[in-house]
């Protein structure tokens, strides 16, 4: 597909030698179709010569002479578009906005470390499918090139490096995947304030605060006092959730007072209770073209920069367009030609509070069925810039990180989730079903969906539609995951649910059209 008749585009032309080509319309040369603005730009790392064309609603359409060189200048054009929200997204998913903004964000950045992913990396690349390595090392190649060239000529950095006093970075393949923080959250802070509500009003008093849909009634696991979970147990768990804030009162940064984290959480929830989504499919019988329809509203904060990024990709065998994550190869909203795929949330519960009993004389020490754990303890060195680098040290149950300790009642906090399990790493899981030519080949790609949990609507040109829910979810064999539980071994995840059997429909096409409700698929 090609969008070289529209009256106004930007073309970018990439080779080894010939280079790229790229430009912006100007207002005079919009109404005039012949008038192209083209730049030639030679791009180390790119393989074969390519082309970037922009469309006239800043939209770049990538063609290369192979699926790897297209994720290539589709990093390299993102940094293009985006360096300053892709660094940023970077710095601060891995723990690393002190190293270019001070020593302000040192809380944060210790806070962000605890939510990395520290598993085993053949195992998660394993678990976004063939060739998903790849994908991700092609984008991240393509990254740098933009950056060494951005480096090599500062003249080009984007005006907000130049009013931060920094600079871009090099990435590497592990840095992206291994980001956590950046996905959505669930509902840990409605399992903590249940929790204190309960203690303050009783159980049945939560129900004024939350309905529960299905209806459920919530219990109280047992040996868990509800009276013992703080007020601020979140503290580590809303910093590593936050945008990063610049400001010159330390206080906005760090949550230095009471008041200050009571009003990030409250953020915070009012985020996870207001963001709804929809997305639909419609079976040709229904629609007066005879074919289907997909339409998608994933809705978001409304953000500048977007969350998303529109591209089309195109290379011999492989062609895609749609909306994707700017520090993400592929597209995880769009068509291929053949299938087209939307996605909204479907809230899966995929986090749960622990809470210990310490060794009084050994605050490392935890509980665990008949005896004490120690903790695993994690040294980083956190860098500082104009400073010297902080010692940060990250402790970790066999549930996951230690948020909280309370010294005076001898009690610690961790958090379980399926961030930290091989696969969650938010919606690179696009790269196993972006390419898939039917409902059963894109049905077996969401079976490997981790983070976050989602609806995803299918319709393909043959006029089938269909639905699939994707994503981890925890089996909690003995309790409904509704309140915090206690980490003695009492309360286990029993392993993930196996994605074949998260909810599904398929409706094939129907050739006559009887008006069947069963074919409108709506998530909304």
């Amino acid at each position: 597909m090609s969008l070289r008749h529209r009256r106004c585009l930007s073309v970018l032309t990439v080779g080894l030698i010939g280079g790229v080509w790229m430009a912006a319309c100007d207002t005079a040369s919009a109404h005039d179709a012949e008038k192209t603005l083209v730049e030639t730009v030679s791009v180390p790392g790119l393989q074969s010569p390519g082309e970037i064309i922009v469309d006239q609603w800043g939209i770049p359409h990538i063609y290369a002479n192979s699926e790897r060189d297209a994720f290539f200048l589709q990093g390299w054009n993102a940094a293009r578009d985006r360096l300053w929200q892709i660094d940023l997204w970077r710095k601060r998913g891995l723990g690393l906005l002190s190293a270019s903004f001070g020593p302000a964000y040192v809380e944060q950045d210790r806070a962000l470390r605890s939510f990395l992913y520290r598993g085993d990396m053949a195992a998660e690349w394993a678990a976004y499918g063939k060739g998903s390595r790849a994908s991700m090392d092609a984008f991240v190649a393509g990254v740098n090139a933009y950056v060494a060239r951005v480096k090599a000529d500062l003249k080009m950095l984007p005006i907000e490096f130049r009013i931060s006093e920094s600079e871009p970075e090099t990435w590497s393949s592990e840095d992206v995947v291994r980001i956590r923080s950046h996905g959505l959250t669930r509902n840990i802070t409605s399992e903590v304030a249940r929790a204190r509500v309960a203690c303050v009003a009783g159980l049945d008093a939560d129900a004024l605060r939350k309905k529960l849909e299905p209806a459920t009634k919530p219990t109280i696991p047992e040996g868990l006092d509800p009276c013992s979970i703080p007020a601020d147990v979140l503290r580590n768990y809303v910093l590593a959730t936050q945008p990063v804030v610049f400001s010159k009162d330390k206080t906005k940064i760090s949550m230095d007072s009471m008041e200050d984290y009571q009003t990030r959480l409250a953020e915070l929830e009012e985020r996870l209770q207001n963001s709804g989504s929809n997305n639909w499919a419609i079976s040709p019988s229904r629609t007066t073209t005879g074919r289907p329809i997909l339409a998608n509203d994933p809705h978001r904060d409304i953000e500048m920069p977007s969350l998303r990024y529109i591209a089309h990709l195109s290379a011999p065998g492989f062609d895609v367009i749609g909306a994707g994550e700017p520090a993400l190869p592929g597209i995880s909203i769009g068509h291929n030609g053949t299938i087209a795929f939307g996605l909204t949330i479907f809230r899966t519960d995929q986090e749960d509070l622990y809470v210990y009993e310490l060794d009084p004389a050994n605050h490392d020490r935890y509980r665990y069925k008949d005896g004490f754990e120690t903790m695993r303890t994690v040294v980083e060195e956190i860098p500082v810039k104009g400073e010297a680098a902080r010692r940060a040290e990250l402790k970790f149950t066999r549930h996951g990180p230690v948020i909280y300790v309370d010294e005076s009642n001898h009690r610690a906090f961790a958090m379980r989730s399926t961030w930290f399990e091989p696969g969650a790493s938010a919606y690179f899981g696009s790269a196993n079903y972006m390419k898939s030519k039917s409902f059963p080949e894109f049905r077996r790609a969401m079976e490997t969906w981790g983070s976050p949990s989602e609806n995803q609507v299918y319709a393909d040109v043959k006029g089938n539609i269909g639905w699939v829910v994707g994503g981890h979810a925890p089996i909690r064999p003995n309790w409904d995951g509704l309140m915090p539980v206690p980490g003695d071994g009492r309360y286990e995840w029993a392993g993930l649910r196996p994605g074949s059997e998260l909810p599904s429909l398929y409706v094939a096409s129907v050739v006559a059209s009887p008006r069947n409700k069963a074919e409108t698929l709506n998530t909304g």
